[in-house]
């Protein structure tokens, strides 16, 4: 009898695993959040997601890189930015919860930009985006150049969107010589940038 007991006992510590068809599979955001981003990227990645209601942040996957992604928003981009961005994204997501316009959400920013609730973003930071929208360029990356003209760093300001949307697109600045200025840098010939998709 007290065998049987011992025996009960020992059966009740062994920790049951779970069947196949019940493990956890993960969350599909978390492979869409990471599509923008160069494959060396990837794995040391964080994803997160914004509550709609209430702009919380969740942590879908915790990362060991300096990049951060979120799976596509509700403007159909899918983005991936360096870390030192996500107090901005914490603030966009705030506002949006609040019922902001795009206008006021930028607003907003550039506002806290200027006051230093924000810091400015570093020279160079780099941002990647992706859509499945065939009217908008599918891969793009973008290098933040805060105050830079295109004298100063010798690139284009004439527009790539269209070259870019039929898979040739080059580099070109944008907003020159302001705080929001930036290089837009489409990515053709890859396998999810193909605009035959």
């Amino acid at each position: 009898m007290k065998l049987l007991s011992i025996s009960a006992t020992v059966l009740c510590l062994i920790p049951l695993t779970a069947s196949p068809a019940r493990a956890q599979m993960p969350d599909p955001r978390i492979a869409e959040a990471l599509k923008p981003l160069p494959e060396d990227l990837k794995a040391g990645a964080t994803v997160v997601a914004y509550d709609k209601a209430t702009g919380a942040r969740q942590v879908l996957r915790a990362g060991t890189n300096q990049i951060e992604c979120q799976p596509k928003a509700d403007d159909g981009f899918v983005r991936c930015y360096n870390k030192v961005l996500a107090p901005r994204r914490d603030m966009e997501a705030n506002l949006r919860a609040q019922k902001k316009t795009d206008k006021e959400v930028s607003e907003a920013i550039a506002a806290a930009m200027k006051d230093g609730t924000l810091k400015p973003t570093p020279f160079g930071t780099m941002s990647y985006r992706y859509s499945d929208d065939p009217q908008r360029i599918k891969l793009l990356w973008v290098m933040s150049v805060p105050n830079a003209t295109p004298e100063s760093l010798g690139v284009s300001t004439t527009s790539q969107r269209d070259a870019a949307l039929a898979g040739h697109g080059m580099p070109w600045m944008m907003l020159p010589g302001t705080p929001g200025a930036h290089i837009m840098i489409p990515i053709n010939a890859t396998p999810i940038s193909n605009t035959s998709k």
